[in-house]
């Protein structure tokens, strides 16, 4: 954010970058959000589903912290595995984890 957005209307423009950092996605597949020079946002369909995604987030916060500690010139997994990962746990073809509901 800008120094005028952040000096004129903060919580506004801070609401109007969440905004803009979820268009076209779908912010339920994508509970969360860490805003620079902020800290992060959690969604869900309740505000009980919130803080449990909160609590989530943190707890792979602290995974990864560790990883990198632990291993500096660890790499991310490539996409087509972190999409894997995603697919088989979510959406129409899901087969992996909790029953469906």
């Amino acid at each position: 954010m800008s120094k005028t957005e952040i000096d004129t209307d903060y919580e506004k423009s801070t609401g109007l970058l969440i905004v803009k950092s979820f268009e076209g996605k779908n912010i339920l597949a994508t509970p969360g959000i860490l805003l620079e020079g902020h800290g992060v946002f959690t969604f869900g369909k309740s505000a009980d589903e919130a803080v449990h995604n909160a609590i989530v987030l943190e707890e792979v916060a602290k995974m990864n912290f560790l990883t990198q500690t632990l291993n500096p010139q660890v790499k991310p997994i490539p996409s087509y595995l972190l999409d894997k990962h995603y697919s088989r746990k979510h959406g129409k073809n899901a087969y992996y984890g909790q029953g469906k509901k």
